[in-house]
């Protein structure tokens, strides 16, 4: 697609709606087959799925779990103390990697 810088503004496409006067803050339609469909003449509406509330549940649930799991980092505490748990140094960078590339996608 090519873009050109030169062109002058284009037309906008003619329109079914009324903008009403100043003040009265809504748009009109003025054919009157969307209004009655929707039960109010003259105005449009918008309607948005359930997904919106599914988003906001789970987010919920994830703004309530801990930053850290305790649970883990005191087992891992435990056989690092015991002497049990062991890494290679290719372990332990691959794991910083890792973790840098999470970190700058999130």
């Amino acid at each position: 697609m090519r873009i050109d810088l030169n062109a002058g503004p284009q037309a906008l496409p003619e329109t079914d709606h009324a903008i009403l006067p100043s003040g009265s803050g809504s748009i009109s339609a003025s054919n009157g087959a969307s209004g009655a469909a929707s039960g109010v003449a003259g105005q449009d509406q918008a309607e948005l799925s359930g997904a919106h509330a599914q988003v906001q549940a789970l987010a919920a649930q994830a703004a309530q779990l801990p930053e850290v799991r305790q649970e883990r980092v005191q087992s891992l505490r435990q056989a690092i103390q015991s002497g049990v748990y062991h890494s290679t140094p290719e372990q332990i960078a691959g794991a910083v990697f890792e973790h840098m590339i999470s970190g700058a996608a999130a």
